[in-house]
Order: structure tokens, then sequence, then C-alpha cells
């Protein structure tokens, strides 16, 4: 189990520049993902994962049937990596100041050099900004600081996610990083089949399923904090009115989901047990909430025990 540790601040206005370059590239990394991945259910297969290193792709089909390719962003080196199964490693550098435009450039002919003909889909998605991927020369603010700060948030972050899903007996997804919002997040599903909010593409074929998720992401501009987040899919009537734990989580009406700022967690005594203590107590919550198999939702707390 973790040890209590200090978490560090992650005050949105004083990186979103960087974060908008990283959250940039991500979206290079996803669209490759969601092209090549074969499809899986509520778009599994454009997830990407956060690593020890950074963010990177779930191992992809060549398009010229080679073998596997994995795309990565490590953040400690600060590059973009492309490595093939059968050992080629190419390095295009983050830094300094390159902009997602003269990365995803590099990036798409690097992979072309490497795999063969590659299309690719240069329009980012959920982002405040529409400028193509490989012409956006605005984004290119990289200071290797403040990304080494959010990824050590984002590694604290990921820690509570995973011991919240690992019990869980029902269906869930790995902890998943999303490119078009710029968040982790695990979603845990009750087996029943759900109508999604609307016919948008991403809206139908990944709200498809009855879930309750759990997350955390470093703000936007509709939030411009880092905070954990929880929703229930589909939400019923009195849902909102939940009380929480700890105290200071609350209902958000404007995002629908209930949230716990990151300053309100990393300011306890034990950061990590706060977070995790927020998101069973939402997943509980919304469980009873949404009438989820009593049975099923008690193995989140254990119950019966993990297999040993």
């Amino acid at each position: 189990m973790p040890l209590a540790r200090e978490w560090p601040a992650l005050p949105l206005e004083q990186w979103q520049a960087t974060c908008d370059t990283v959250h940039g590239h991500t979206q290079v990394l996803g669209k490759l993902s969601a092209r090549l991945a074969p499809p899986e259910p509520q778009l599994q297969h454009a997830a990407l994962r956060l690593t020890a290193r950074g963010w990177e792709t779930q191992p992809l089909p060549a398009p010229d049937g080679s073998g596997v390719l994995v795309v990565a962003l490590d953040l400690h080196e600060h590059d973009a990596v492309v490595e093939h199964s059968d050992g080629r490693r190419r390095v295009i550098p983050l830094t300094p100041h390159r902009s997602v435009g003269e990365v995803t450039r590099e990036l798409l002919g690097t992979l072309r050099t490497m795999v063969g003909p590659l299309t690719f889909d240069p329009r980012p998605q959920e982002t405040s900004w529409s400028t193509p991927l490989d012409e956006d020369d605005e984004h290119a603010t990289y200071e290797p600081d403040q990304v080494q700060t959010y990824f050590t948030a984002a590694t604290q972050a990921a820690l509570v996610l995973a011991e919240v899903r690992a019990p869980y007996r029902g269906r869930s997804t790995p902890l998943n990083a999303w490119w078009g919002s710029f968040d982790l997040a695990v979603s845990l599903f009750s087996g029943r089949t759900a109508e999604p909010p609307s016919q948008a593409f991403i809206m139908r074929n990944s709200m498809d399923a009855q879930e309750v998720a759990i997350g955390w992401w470093p703000g936007d501009e509709r939030h411009p904090r880092a905070a954990f987040y929880s929703y229930a899919h589909p939400a019923p009537s009195g849902y909102s009115d939940a009380l929480l734990e700890p105290p200071a989580a609350r209902w958000e009406p404007s995002l629908g989901e209930f949230l716990l700022d990151w300053d309100d967690v990393r300011r306890t005594e034990d950061p990590h047990r706060t977070a995790v203590t927020f998101a069973r107590s939402a997943v509980r919550s919304a469980c009873a909430a949404c009438d989820w198999d009593p049975v099923l939702a008690a193995t989140l707390d254990g119950v019966p025990p993990p297999v040993t």
C-alpha cells in the first residue's frame, strides 16, 4: 500500500500553455490508436495507457503487416518514441519548445518510413482549439519541470484509481488515459445496456452500457483546477443529492459530476487514502442509486475477497 507522502501543487493557470501542448501530443497518439487498433466496445481500443514513463498506445498492428508498434510520450526524457516489434526504435524530441505541428509532422514521417502508408485524421477532438494537429504551430510551450510535476500528480492519481478498481468482480476497463478530455479514468459496468445520451459518434459508441466512472484530470476551461471526479450513466433522479465522503466532495451541476478538488486532497494528512475514500464513496452511492446487483457492488470492498 502506498505510504502517505506530499502531493505536488498543480495550479492550471501556471502551466496552462505546457498542458495544452502535452494534450496536443496525446491527441496524436490517440488518433493513431483509433485508426490502427481493432475496435472494442466503449471505444476502448482508442484509449492510451499511463506507464512509468508517460503516455503510450497499446501494441498497434503495423499497416504493412510487419508486426506491431507502440508510440509513446516519454515524460522523463521528453521524447515521442516509436518502437517496432522487430527492434527498430525512433525518437522524436519534444524539446526545446517544439510545436505540436512540428512533432506531429516528424512523427508521421517516421511512421510512414517504418511501416508504410498511414492515414491520419489530424482534427483534434474535445479540445478548445480546432487547428489540425499537423498544422498546429501555436501550441509550442513545453517546460520540462512543469511536465514532471504533472506526471508526478498523474501517477499518484493513477494509484488511487487502480486500487479502487482492483477488487471489482464485474467488467471494468483498465486505467485509461483519455486523450480527448486529457484525463485518467476507470469505468465499472453492471452488465446492463444503456441508451447513449446522444447519437454523436463518441457518445453512441462509448456510453451504450450502464456504468460508474471514476477519474482525475488536471483541469480545463470549464473547471480550471485539478480534481478527482465521478459520474453514473444513466443517472437516476436524485442521484446528485448524495452526500459523499470526505465533506469537501460536492456535486458540480455544470459538469454533471461529483468532484473533489486536488488541493482539498493533497492538503490532508494522507492524500492517497482521502482520494480512495472519495472514489469508493462515489461508487457505492452510484451503485445503490442505480440499483446495481448488491452482490456485485459489494466486491468493490473485497467481499468476497480477491482470489489469492
